[in-house]
């Protein structure tokens, strides 16, 4: 290919332009992947991953049908009854150990025709 003489410098500068945008490009899908993984220590979500606690929802959820059932148990656990239903029906919150614990409790207690709260 011909090229002019004057244009010789700024073939070499796209060339360069080119080399760092692709770099930049390798480098940005780098970062969003590893900021895709999960981190160790990082807070857990309700969902695929958490198979204990879908199974835990699976007893609880039939023992709360009743009216004011919900109401006790976020008494007995001290949260407010938004925070039991966000646990257990809206799937967007998972409690701390303590609250989980407690629930386990409940949960075994009610099964065993006990009644806390």
């Amino acid at each position: 290919m011909d090229t002019i003489p004057q244009l010789g410098p700024l073939y070499g500068l796209i060339e360069g332009l080119d080399r760092a945008a692709r770099e930049s490009a390798l480098r940005l899908r780098r970062y969003q992947a590893e900021r895709k993984r999960k981190r160790r220590g990082d807070t857990l979500r309700p969902g695929v991953d958490t198979p204990l606690w879908n199974e835990l929802l699976v007893k609880v959820r039939p023992l709360l049908k009743k009216r004011g059932e919900k109401a006790l148990l976020a008494r007995l656990l001290g949260v407010p009854r938004q925070r039991v239903h966000e646990y257990l029906q809206g799937r967007s919150r998972m409690p701390d150990a303590e609250h989980t614990l407690l629930l386990m409790a409940w949960l075994a207690a009610r099964q065993r025709g006990i009644k806390l709260g």
